[in-house]
């Protein structure tokens, strides 16, 4: 298990670099948050993204790599993580487009998977669910198998429910709750917008 000084570190390094920022913005699902987290920008940052590559691998290992045969990474973002994953644990990588391309063999999924193959999906954080959902029936429908998904950020609302309900654990390094009461204490966010973040994931999870 990693310890909770690795996550503190994480936390405050997260809002340091820029990575969670505060205030009002629109996520891509076209919902409303007063906080943003955009992982994309980690690999600018290699000292902090050699120790975010680390944890993933920790936790796949953790997981057990007897558990899964493929790495999968969840565009565009799943795919930085995923693949250098992939690479660390010599595991084959695949990964599975939101929709079929409509040129070449016209694939939702890009790489070579077994039928029986057991796929570990990573993507860099989880909301709703509904991208890995998605990605989880895609692969289901193609002959693999998933039990497992991996993320660094749970913002706790509701997708670990909705995976639980596709039957596939949901495995993350940090729940956003967790880096909240983090970034408290180390001054890094103040109470106001703490409880407006709380009152969200609420109305949400």
């Amino acid at each position: 298990m990693l310890d909770e000084k690795t996550k503190r570190e994480i936390s405050t390094a997260l809002v340091d670099f820029g990575t969670i920022k505060f205030g009002e913005f629109k996520l891509t699902s076209g919902k409303e948050s007063t906080y943003y987290i955009d992982l994309r920008t980690i690999p600018s940052h290699p000292d902090l993204f050699q120790k975010i590559v680390k944890i993933y691998t920790k936790k796949a290992e953790e997981i057990g790599l007897n558990n899964f045969d493929v790495v999968a990474g969840i565009p565009t973002s799943g795919m930085i993580y995923a693949s250098i994953l992939a690479y660390n644990l010599q595991k084959p990588f695949i990964y599975v487009r939101k929709e079929t391309k409509d040129w070449g063999e016209k694939r939702k999924i890009e790489g070579k998977m077994e039928k029986g193959d057991k796929v570990l999906l990573v993507d860099d954080l989880i909301t709703t669910g509904k991208s890995i959902v998605e990605a989880v029936q895609t692969i289901r429908k193609e002959g693999g198998e998933v039990n497992h998904a991996l993320v660094l950020i749970d913002r706790e609302e509701g997708g670990r429910e909705r995976l639980k309900k596709e039957k596939v654990e949901l495995h993350c390094f940090l729940r956003i709750r967790e880096a909240l009461n983090f970034l408290i204490e180390e001054g890094k966010l103040n109470e106001a917008e703490y409880n407006k973040i709380i009152q969200q994931i609420k109305g949400k999870s």
